[in-house]
């Protein structure tokens, strides 16, 4: 028996319609690339007028890419503002990824043209953000505004690793964008490590490899 995929952009709607009531302008934010051996991580943030309606907009994972390249034109044209951010290997490395991450979320809701009067941010973590802020376990599945946050930090994020096969062709991050997939693996196993991987990933990998 095959589940019927029903469109739930409309509970996620009204999630985010209980924080209008006391907060004018509220904000979506989320990050993408965490998991990945290789990359940039990357944030996105999202401010919708209340009224503004978006079909079929949910957590960018549950999304084809296809679907996810067509919602990140529409977001883009009918949000009130919106701004992608990244923090870089060097500052993953630095940092660790969580903070990192949070360094992502920072910078993308720093570039908004307005700034939020709360700010709801996908998981368990915060950024250290100005204005009100609250974390939402799961949140990308609840919220109309971080799953719009998410789809963002998705296709930018997947579209950077694009790019990035073109830099480095022999590891195919075209295919798995950067994740940790048999292939890339394999890659690794047979170029070594490039200058935008995340050592700090791959050294649990090489000492079982005995490197």
């Amino acid at each position: 028996m095959t589940k019927k995929k029903t469109d739930n952009s409309g509970e996620l709607y009204e999630f985010d319609k209980r924080y209008y009531n006391e907060y004018p302008i509220v904000c979506g934010v989320d990050e993408a690339g965490r998991g990945p051996l290789a990359g940039d991580v990357y944030a996105a943030a999202v401010i919708f007028a209340p009224d503004t309606v978006i079909e079929g907009i949910n957590d960018s994972k549950k999304l084809s890419e296809k679907k996810r390249d067509e919602l990140f034109e529409e977001i883009k044209s009918k949000a009130l503002c919106w701004a992608v951010a990244a923090a870089s290997v060097e500052e993953i490395e630095k940092l660790n990824i969580l903070n990192a991450a949070m360094l992502a979320m920072q910078r993308a809701v720093a570039a908004l043209d307005k700034q939020p009067d709360i700010a709801l941010v996908d998981g368990n973590s915060l950024p250290k953000l100005s204005m009100k802020t609250e974390a939402i376990v799961k949140g990308d599945a609840l919220s109309r505004s971080i799953a719009a946050a998410s789809i963002l930090a998705k296709v930018s994020r997947d579209r950077y690793m694009m790019q990035m096969a073109k830099e480095y062709p022999q590891y195919a991050f075209e295919k798995h964008k950067g994740y940790g997939t048999k292939l890339h693996y394999e890659m690794l196993d047979k170029y070594g490590a490039s200058e935008i991987h995340r050592s700090a990933f791959l050294r649990k990998y090489y000492a079982k490899q005995g490197k």
